[in-house]
């Protein structure tokens, strides 16, 4: 049985949705995961801050226009008017309690709840259109077994338990739709896998179920060896390892969620990056194993913050590391780079929510100094052993660049380089020309 997971712009206007049977087989027993139609995501996160600031004048505004949308959406998905006023009654019933949540104890636990209705929208819509063309599906509720545990982890055991008996009570269907990202925590409330989930929820279904091939479709052919926004004639890469694909996610690669990899890999379950938009192109398979040898891609990560602890008391001083990492993990923020020094340590953050805090107990350390506004650049291939030099490659192609960080050798996969973000640009471009 195979996922396959459609992204928004794959279900952003009704022919899109239409042409998704140009690559469903309904003759063959798949799970689909779909995304929110694009662009309702921050649409409906527009109306969770309204309604978080108790602004319920804006957010009635922003429901009414988010509605209408969906309003002339339905028109030209369904020809037939029974099939028109069951869409109808599906807007009316979501945008309802859209409306309904407004009241003067808004909470994150109700924004939770009115970033759900993207998903529920786009799976109930599409589910009536098969209905609308004769084609049998089942709908299968996210929130009945995806489920995260108290440190917002996904359990995937609870989703193999919860979705198999639903599978086995439709033995007779092969078409199976379902919601991603949404999700229910450890409490029993309606949480997400965060922006960018349903990949997520892809990998995650697909591991639970032991699924013979995952297939993540976007509108790209796969992922490509640089950024395409910004770097002219990159190309796709036809393969890349497990550990290869999670660093280029991670480390910025748009087209896949940086932690949709893990479950696959721990499963052993094949994970192909397709596009939509252009069903024909091979794509990127993410498997086990990888081509050696050679450089396959460069990725870049913005809005990193460095951050610098000097001491003269961490020379000799067994257990400062441990300390300083302490400081971090009480404020639950993850750490992207570090290097050290006999007096002194460099990391990186992305996540700046504690930075205050977390600044306050690193002075009692020593001196702490703050770089913002930095970019970590991310290349990935085989630099086992680096046989070939691929590190001073590297190196070569941005001397002209002023470099903050390097991190290297924790990876048989990864070169990390921080440089200022107003770089960027000039660092991939010059990278993709001396690599590739």
């Amino acid at each position: 049985m195979k996922v396959l997971k459609f992204g928004g712009t794959s279900v952003g206007s009704p022919d899109r949705m239409k042409k998704l049977l140009n690559i469903i087989n309904a003759d063959e027993r798949q799970i689909v995961v779909l995304s929110a139609v694009s662009g309702t995501t921050n649409s409906l996160v527009e109306i969770g801050q309204a309604y978080l600031a108790s602004d319920k004048a804006r957010a009635a505004t922003l429901i009414a226009t988010l509605k209408d949308k969906y309003e002339l959406f339905i028109k030209e998905l369904f020809n037939d008017e029974k099939c028109l006023s069951r869409g109808k009654e599906v807007i009316d019933y979501h945008f309802g309690l859209l409306s309904q949540l407004s009241n003067d104890l808004f909470t994150h636990i109700e924004d939770k709840i009115v970033l759900a209705q993207g998903e529920l929208l786009s799976t109930t819509l599409y589910h009536v259109y098969l209905q609308e063309i004769g084609v049998p599906s089942v709908l299968l509720p996210a929130l009945d077994f995806m489920r995260v545990d108290e440190d917002h982890e996904p359990v995937v055991d609870y989703i193999t338990d919860h979705i198999n008996p639903l599978l086995n009570k439709h033995l007779e269907n092969k078409l199976f739709i379902t919601q991603g990202y949404i999700c229910k925590n450890s409490f029993g409330e309606i949480d997400n896998l965060r922006r960018g989930g349903s990949d997520y929820t892809a990998s995650l279904i697909g591991a639970a179920i032991r699924s013979e091939e995952v297939q993540i479709w976007t509108d790209i052919d796969g992922m490509h060896n640089n950024d395409p926004r910004i770097v002219k004639s990159t190309q796709p890469i036809s393969q890349l390892s497990f550990d290869e694909a999670a660093e280029l996610a991670y480390f910025g690669a748009k087209i896949l969620h940086p932690q949709s990899v893990f479950p696959a890999q721990k499963y052993k379950i094949p994970v192909r990056l397709l596009n939509t938009m252009d069903p024909q192109a091979a794509g990127t398979l993410i498997t086990g194993d990888s081509v050696k040898d050679g450089i396959k891609s460069i990725a870049a990560k913005d809005d990193i913050t460095a951050i610098k602890i000097q001491s003269s008391r961490m020379l000799l001083a067994y257990g400062f590391l441990r300390r300083v990492f302490e400081v971090f993990e009480r404020y639950k923020t993850s750490i992207d780079m570090i290097t050290t020094s006999e007096v002194g340590v460099s990391l990186t953050i992305d996540d700046t929510t504690h930075l205050g805090d977390i600044t306050k107990e690193l002075n009692s350390f020593g001196s702490v100094e703050l770089d913002v506004n930095h970019t970590i650049i991310c290349v990935v291939g085989d630099f086992g052993a680096d046989k070939h030099g691929y590190a001073a490659r590297v190196l070569e192609s941005v001397k002209h660049i002023p470099i903050r960080m390097i991190s290297y050798g924790g990876s048989d996969h990864n070169l990390s380089l921080l440089v200022k973000t107003e770089d960027k640009v000039e660092a991939l471009r010059s990278l993709h020309s001396r690599l590739f």
